[in-house]
């Protein structure tokens, strides 16, 4: 049964959704950039539904300024006190919850690194933001795909046929031909220490609880968390896909995964 619910975070209220079921291992989902808590094309309330049907207890919420919740929005870099006051209302509102594991996308993923340690069992976390924010501290996104996804349109049209009848027609440009195979030999730039690539590859490195990433590997924000990143010993779960929020036929995937990390033994 889905109820409406608010709870306390710095003394303003937030709205939050719980999607009650008798299992022990509940699912906590963070939105992400200003996502309200049904996500986008209300893929997060039908996540809760799904996760919930299965038996496992979910909670969304609204972090500060979005949505239903009051307050300042004050962006995914400071939504610690947010995610912690939620974990409280979740473990509040289901007292029989003896796990709980929590899911975020995008700026949301990130969240989840950044703010550790987190009173959490686990986390699943999809497509991370690698991408430094603005000076509003909300993440935008970057006019040009990463170096990672450029590579890979190269490649793909490297091994078109039909790519290669036009260099054999004269109709490709050799001298620009040489110049993108030259690049693509090149290692990308290692990371600044306080950069946020950086701040989460530590916070991967040192996580306090188990932790699964899920990646659509046609997705941009996926693509740079690639090329930026280094999981470690963290396990990548890999989708062929360019749907940044698991749409459509995608969403079962999505929701096979969360199943089995919530049904996973400790």
């Amino acid at each position: 049964m889905r109820h409406q619910l608010s709870f306390p975070c710095d003394g303003v209220p937030l709205a939050a959704t719980l999607d009650d079921a008798p299992g022990a291992t509940g699912l906590l989902i963070v939105s992400g950039g200003n996502e309200i808590r049904s996500g986008a094309h209300r893929g997060m309330a039908t996540l809760a539904q799904r996760i919930a049907e299965a038996g496992h207890p979910v909670f969304r919420f609204d972090r500060r300024g979005i949505g239903d919740s009051e307050g300042e929005n004050g962006g995914y870099t400071s939504s610690a006190p947010d995610i912690a006051a939620a974990l409280a209302a979740f473990r509040h509102a289901a007292p029989h919850l003896a796990r709980v594991i929590a899911f975020g996308n995008c700026d949301a993923a990130s969240a989840l690194l950044l703010h550790q340690p987190l009173a959490l069992d686990g986390l699943i976390l999809a497509n991370p933001w690698t991408y430094e924010s603005d000076d509003t501290g909300e993440s935008s996104d970057p006019a040009l795909p990463p170096a990672a996804a450029i590579r890979a349109r190269y490649l793909a049209r490297l091994a078109d046929p039909k790519s290669l009848l036009r260099l054999l027609k004269g109709e490709i440009d050799v001298k620009k031909l040489a110049r993108g195979l030259s690049a693509l030999r090149r290692k990308p730039a290692a990371a600044a220490p306080d950069s946020l690539p950086a701040r989460l590859n530590f916070a991967l490195a040192t996580l306090p609880c188990p932790a699964t990433i899920l990646l659509a590997t046609g997705d941009r924000t996926a693509q740079a968390f690639i090329e930026n990143c280094q999981p470690g010993a963290v396990p990548v779960e890999r989708l062929d896909s360019t749907s940044h929020s698991f749409a459509g036929d995608d969403g079962e995937w999505l929701v096979e995964r969360v199943l089995g990390l919530l049904t996973r033994p400790q």
